[in-house]
């Protein structure tokens, strides 16, 4: 076996033109699908956890004059906090399942076309 050519071939591969596959049109597709909720599931329990996380600072007098008002607040924030981050995963699977219903027919297609192909 002769190693040079090999290692000349992949070097030919990884820099010749490459065409657009139907799979990586279906990647994209998937991709486009699942986008949306992810951006909301980060975002949504980023901010979830910080308002989570500054309520238990103000209900433990980390931050805040360490007043009663200032507990109640925390406790409060924190249970918004809370609520969110619970909130969060039904609410991205309901942003998933809506995305996934509107590629649906594309990504359906496609595959199908790539499946047939290899028949």
């Amino acid at each position: 076996m002769n190693t040079d050519k090999i290692y000349a071939e992949a070097i030919v591969n990884e820099y010749s033109k490459k065409s657009a596959s139907k799979v990586v049109a279906l990647r994209k597709l998937d991709r486009r699908a699942k986008l949306p909720a992810q951006v909301f599931a980060y975002t949504f329990g980023i901010a979830s956890a910080l308002i989570l996380g500054t309520g238990m600072c103000l209900s433990m007098s980390v931050i805040g004059a360490g007043t009663a008002a200032f507990t109640v607040l925390g406790v409060v924030l924190g249970i918004i906090g809370l609520a969110g981050a619970i909130a969060n995963y039904p609410v991205y699977k309901k942003i998933l399942r809506k995305s996934k219903e509107k590629y649906a027919g594309d990504i359906i297609s496609l595959a199908n076309e790539i499946a047939g192909e290899e028949d």
